[in-house]
């Protein structure tokens, strides 16, 4: 009998531990199927992160180059509209209501080399015309006082005669310079359009000015050069033409240089007052997102130099440095091969504690979100970058004052 309740009570706790081991063993193959679903999650979450991060990278390129065509275009409507409300005012002296404000000339020719492009380059090679576009420059030009809208506008007209009076193609200068007389008493900024073309005779020389005068024939509406005239008076501005048959044509608009800014002595002066042109360095491995992401920048009137790759990137920056002009701050990527963007901005910062570096990323907002921005980045931006954010990053992480005259020549020869 005693056997018998042993084994009763044996049983019974093997029982027990049966019914134990069973639900441990259900446990585990519950946390087992938890960890498995989590893991799914994990690699789909990893998954769709590196698809948006390539979606983004796709889109950046499209998005640069839309942002800048909306502002081209919205550029040439407001220009239109002031035309229009001009064609009166061929001879009228200068307005009371006519708001001049300070006009940076140079940065005046890199928009209008913009707009006309497709007369001077598309069209004309529809033609098989080739018209070779040079810059020349003047470095640190100052400022002059006037309206941009109508000096713009008639650059504009400028480029368009030049272009139509090289039917079968030339050269196309635009040139800016900075006269001193009277011992640096009077400073004035002239501004030059010229062409190899067909030239005027005497006569038209003398009458080109006049409203509707034209040698163009039906295709001519004989406003432009008058125009252009009218902007020159109400500026109080000269204008000089130099032209001879089959010599080419150069037309030299002639300003006063503005007074120079005097900041209050208990202001520091706004960053955004003081960019002019940085030197970037822009370090990526898509080479379509570094394409619309220079041409941008370029037509801001920034040098950009392009790094493919964080190692590249690195080298190009540390050269820089020993051999000069360096970098005003560097744009790169985070997720290349190799080196990637945190190796770049630790490796800059280490050779240059003062240098910005911007990280340009599809995981942007991840990162900014997460709190999780790398050491030695100043900044995140995310892909596709917006062009007022990537502008209002430059303007605050630029050094005070930046202006980086040196290598303009290489961006002004690139047209």
């Amino acid at each position: 009998m005693r056997q018998l309740s042993e084994h009763v009570a044996l049983a019974a706790h093997q029982a027990q531990l049966y019914g134990a081991l069973q639900r441990a063993y259900d446990d585990l193959r519950q946390s087992q199927q938890a960890m498995m679903q989590q893991e799914r999650l994990r690699a789909l979450g990893e998954m769709a992160s590196g698809i948006a991060h390539d979606i983004n990278n796709a889109l950046s390129p499209v998005s640069l180059y839309t942002q800048s065509l909306l502002e081209v275009d919205r550029t040439a409507i407001e220009d239109v509209a002031e035309t229009v409300a001009r064609m009166r005012e061929f001879y009228r002296p200068r307005e009371a209501e006519l708001v001049l404000s300070r006009v940076e000339c140079n940065r005046l020719i890199d928009q209008v080399v913009n707009l006309t492009r497709a007369r001077w380059s598309d069209q004309a090679q529809q033609r098989g015309v080739f018209i070779q576009l040079k810059t020349e420059i003047a470095e640190n030009l100052p400022d002059i006082m006037g309206s941009e809208v109508e000096i713009r506008d008639a650059l504009t007209n400028l480029i368009f005669n030049a272009v139509d009076a090289m039917p079968e193609g030339g050269t196309l200068t635009l040139r800016t310079r900075l006269v001193s007389s009277g011992g640096d008493i009077t400073r004035q900024v002239q501004v030059e359009v010229a062409d190899t073309g067909i030239g005027m005779d005497e006569e038209t020389r003398r009458r080109c000015l006049e409203p509707f005068y034209t040698t163009k024939g039906e295709r001519g509406t004989g406003l432009g050069l008058a125009m252009v005239y009218g902007m020159v008076q109400r500026h109080s501005a000269e204008l000089e033409i130099e032209s001879a048959v089959r010599r080419g044509t150069l037309v030299r608009l002639i300003f006063a240089v503005a007074d120079p800014i005097v900041p209050a002595a208990s202001a520091r002066p706004r960053p955004q007052q003081l960019l002019s042109r940085l030197r970037i360095l822009l370090v990526d491995d898509d080479p379509m997102l570094t394409k619309s992401l220079r041409d941008i920048l370029e037509q801001d009137g920034h040098v950009v130099t392009v790094a493919d790759g964080g190692q590249n990137g690195i080298d190009t920056f540390t050269a820089a440095l020993s051999h000069g002009p360096t970098f005003s701050l560097v744009i790169t990527d985070l997720g290349m091969p190799y080196v990637d963007g945190r190796r770049v901005a630790a490796a800059i910062k280490a050779v240059s504690p003062r240098t910005p570096v911007i990280l340009l990323t599809g995981w942007g907002q991840r990162l900014v979100a997460e709190n999780d921005i790398p050491a030695h980045v100043d900044r995140v931006l995310s892909k596709p970058p917006r062009l007022t954010e990537v502008r209002a990053t430059l303007a605050d992480l630029a050094p005070v004052g930046e202006t980086s005259a040196a290598g303009l020549d290489s961006a002004r020869h690139r047209a």
